[in-house]
């Protein structure tokens, strides 16, 4: 339920003060609206009034508050750890193949960024990102991920283990991301 503020903003001083009082009823949202109207008509307040709104918005940021599942950090954490992969495969391919293309190392680095990003808004608990990384995972493995893989297990090795490793770990970050929403449609 909102507040109209224009319509406490239309109210006098006197009956503003009803909403401040302590034994007052009215909805957390009035209460704040009512005591920034009477401060901006210039209106001097007590401590335990000032206390009593700070309690009051205190509260108030305490609801707000998103409750992240353990699973949103779970898969937040395996995404860290396949950016990581990441920096250490185009480091290791930046010395295997002598890559010094300025564009090639961009493009890379901006891969990773792009991880690291999603990795950050699991941990924040966006709900969205699960699509965005289920999107970007679909399309990376039909544009191309067969042939760069193929490539890396004849030429490096090494650099084909640990894009398969991302792989699988991206996969183990998307099966905990939509496992969440699972388990919130049956609470």
């Amino acid at each position: 339920m909102s507040v109209n503020r224009s319509v406490l903003e239309k109210k006098t001083d006197k009956e503003l003060e009803q909403y401040i009082k302590p034994d007052s009823r009215f909805v957390p949202e009035a209460i704040e609206h009512a005591f920034e109207i009477l401060k901006s008509r210039g209106k001097e307040f007590t401590e335990e009034e000032n206390q009593r709104i700070n309690l009051l918005r205190a509260e108030k940021n305490k609801k707000e508050e998103i409750n992240i599942s353990p699973n949103y950090i779970k898969a937040s954490n395996i995404i860290y750890l396949s950016a990581g992969l990441g920096v250490i495969n185009l480091f290791f391919m930046y010395l295997s193949l002598g890559i010094d293309s300025i564009n090639a190392l961009f493009m890379g680095f901006s891969s990773i960024a792009f991880v690291a990003g999603i990795g950050y808004l699991a941990r924040r608990g966006a709900n969205w990102i699960k699509y965005v990384l289920l999107i970007s995972f679909i399309l990376s493995f039909f544009l191309g991920f067969i042939r760069v893989l193929i490539f890396l297990i004849n030429i490096i090795p090494l650099s084909g283990f640990i894009v398969i490793t991302q792989a699988s770990l991206q996969i183990w970050a998307l099966i905990l991301l939509f496992k969440i929403s699972q388990t919130k449609k049956l609470n």
